[in-house]
């Protein structure tokens, strides 16, 4: 399980400095854009794909900061479809290093569901091979219960793919008759889309763009730019971060309710979505 939350990497005076940040308000859903891993292996001499796996250690210890924090929801920009244009040898060190870490997941599922680590994939799956797909689509699937941390990957995502296919779900709930237009407006797009609104959204290694990170969900969030490469972030930079968002946060604005026909149409669409999952299990079986 510490290949995925890593325990035994807070101090004691680490974490009284976390309760002294959780008195102020904390932000509900921390969105990361890890960049800098492949500046880091060049800066420490090491090979790319290392610099991408210490960037995985890193995942690890941050999501127990933010369970320490109590942020239910962490969203992190793994792997672009646009990235799939590196070098093969890249692009394959990089399968293979998400292959190794599904298959540790699955091998400690009773740990991280102990934790109540929820995993969810977002992104063209479609894209990915068929072993690695169909790890991550069990990982979903057995940790779709879990609510004391929901933790997004977005792996073969861009924010305008994201955006063109929940366009397409509704197109197809027109058709089928199980919405009118009437029903169709912000809130709806927003929740067929693969990921939810972060409060709080950070980049490291200095960059200060989105790079098609989430672009329809982060209309209202707070931004932070780190100039430290994510390999080398550390506790100290999120809770300057969650300082900078305690600083700047807009009002918590109420939600809207669904109607009925809306409350239909996302449950169909949940149930497509987990058909397509067990799907991906069979085809590669």
């Amino acid at each position: 399980m510490s290949d995925w939350v890593n325990e035994n990497c807070v101090s004691f005076f680490q974490l009284f400095c976390i309760k002294v940040v959780k008195t102020g308000r904390i932000p509900q859903h921390i969105a990361f854009i890890m960049d800098g891993n492949r500046r880091y292996a060049k800066k420490v001499s090491v090979k790319t794909s290392d610099g991408h796996s210490r960037g995985f250690d890193k995942l690890s210890e941050t999501l127990k900061w933010c369970l320490d924090l109590g942020i239910p929801e962490v969203t992190v920009y793994a792997f672009s479809i646009e990235n799939f244009k590196r070098s093969d040898d890249e692009v394959s060190a990089l399968m293979d290093l998400a292959r190794d870490k599904f298959k540790r997941l699955l091998d400690a599922m009773d740990q991280i569901n102990d934790w109540g680590v929820r995993i969810h994939i977002a992104g063209r799956l479609s894209l990915l091979p068929p072993d690695l797909r169909k790890m991550v689509s069990k990982a979903m699937l057995a940790t779709r219960h879990n609510n004391k941390l929901r933790l997004n990957i977005a792996y073969a995502y861009t924010g305008r793919d994201e955006i063109s296919r929940a366009a397409s779900h509704i197109i197809d709930g027109v058709n089928d008759n199980k919405l009118r237009t009437e029903d169709i407006d912000e809130d709806l797009i927003s929740q067929t889309l693969d990921l939810g609104h972060p409060e709080l959204l950070i980049r490291t290694s200095g960059e200060v763009r989105l790079s098609d990170f989430m672009l329809w969900q982060t209309s209202n969030t707070v931004l932070y730019f780190s100039d430290a490469l994510w390999p080398e972030f550390t506790v100290w930079n999120l809770l300057v971060a969650i300082i900078h968002f305690q600083r700047y946060a807009p009002p918590q604005l109420p939600e809207k309710q669904n109607n009925i026909s809306q409350e239909k149409f996302l449950r169909k669409l949940e149930e497509k979505r987990l058909q397509i999952l067990e799907n991906y299990i069979e085809c590669s079986t």
